[in-house]
């Protein structure tokens, strides 16, 4: 990340410090509707579709968030934010989360004043290259042109990259993905390089997928999540709540298609107190009981929200890896709801 991007954010936190000590919880109730940051266009995380209705990955966690808050998955404002540009809206008090596959690192989170609430997608970076180039391997793009996101962490992996493996590269920098897919495919620069994820959802909109490769090297690790402001933690319990929910519905078996059936209650403990009908949790976050039923009727669980936007049957394509629940092999775990 550039270093007027961590001033700009910076500065920003410190008028923000007295909107975060209002409440933001008590602010979205009041307003009546959340405002959510995410990207300015990454199909199958956040993109609006041909009704002009956001869609996504990403957008399924400010659903829920709102769904468990208001009431009501629709009631979301989406705010496109750049790579440069998301930091400075979160602290400024423009927007009340930011869910834009963002990568959790020691300085966002301490220098910058922010918290991550969880991990809703374990990524690294990668790099897509045209079929034509003939290249299999990261370590062959010795004097490569490479498209990059900037304020972003690629821009710091990409420079460690080429300087460990003593490789040359010249970087064209972009603001939005869509600016980056169409100065890729109009040959400006050789190699795009992003999220691996990004890479997925960024190829399967493009005429031809099948003519361009995502190369086998990982060169990071990108765990993205959701994150707020720093002294806000009333606001960070229901938003990491929120997001824990989706994941321990997965593991539970709690679905979209049995919850109603569920939250009438059962022999399982867990299950009862996360959907309400045992103790009371959702008082503890400012809420009523039915907060976590109303988070996962609003997109299904974790399991349902990865197939349906990005999974295997998608255009995305992408499997579950380490995004498998810790039962199956992944790192996939939510805390206890007790």
């Amino acid at each position: 990340m550039k270093k007027s991007v961590f001033f700009a954010a910076m500065t920003a936190a410190g008028f923000a410090a007295g909107a975060a000590a209002a409440g933001t919880l008590d602010d979205v109730k009041a307003r009546g509707t959340l405002n959510c940051g995410v990207t300015t266009g990454l199909v199958g995380f956040a993109a609006p579709d041909a009704n002009g209705e956001w869609q996504g990955f990403d957008v399924a966690v400010c659903r829920a968030v709102a769904a468990a808050v208001l009431s009501d998955p629709t009631a979301v404002e989406f705010v496109p934010t750049t790579g440069k540009t998301r930091f400075t809206a979160l602290a400024s008090g423009e927007i009340d989360m930011l869910a834009r596959n963002t990568t959790w690192t020691f300085t966002r989170d301490v220098d910058l004043k922010f918290e991550f609430t969880g991990i809703n997608y374990y990524d690294g970076q990668g790099f897509m290259i045209p079929k034509a180039l003939g290249v299999s391997s990261a370590k062959e793009l010795d004097g490569a042109t490479v498209c990059i996101q900037t304020g972003t962490t690629t821009e710091l992996n990409l420079a460690d990259f080429f300087r460990k493996n003593n490789m040359d590269y010249d970087p064209v920098p972009i603001e939005t993905n869509a600016e980056a897919q169409q100065q890729y495919l109009a040959g400006a620069c050789d190699v795009y390089t992003t999220d691996r994820s990004g890479l997925a959802a960024t190829r399967a909109s493009f005429e031809t997928p099948s003519d361009h490769a995502i190369l086998p090297e990982t060169i990071s690790k990108e765990p993205l999540g959701p994150l707020v402001r720093h002294g806000d933690n009333e606001w960070g319990d229901v938003v990491r709540w929120t997001l824990n929910a989706l994941v321990a519905a997965e593991e539970l078996g709690i679905t979209s298609a049995n919850i109603e059936e569920l939250a009438k209650g059962t022999n399982r403990p867990e299950v009862n107190r996360m959907l309400g009908t045992e103790g009371t949790l959702g008082e503890m976050l400012g809420l009523d009981a039915d907060w976590a039923k109303r988070a996962i009727m609003a997109g299904g669980n974790y399991g349902e929200i990865f197939a349906k936007n990005i999974g295997e049957s998608t255009p995305i394509g992408l499997d579950r890896g380490l995004n498998a629940q810790w039962t199956d092999g992944g790192l996939l775990y939510a805390p206890p709801f007790r």
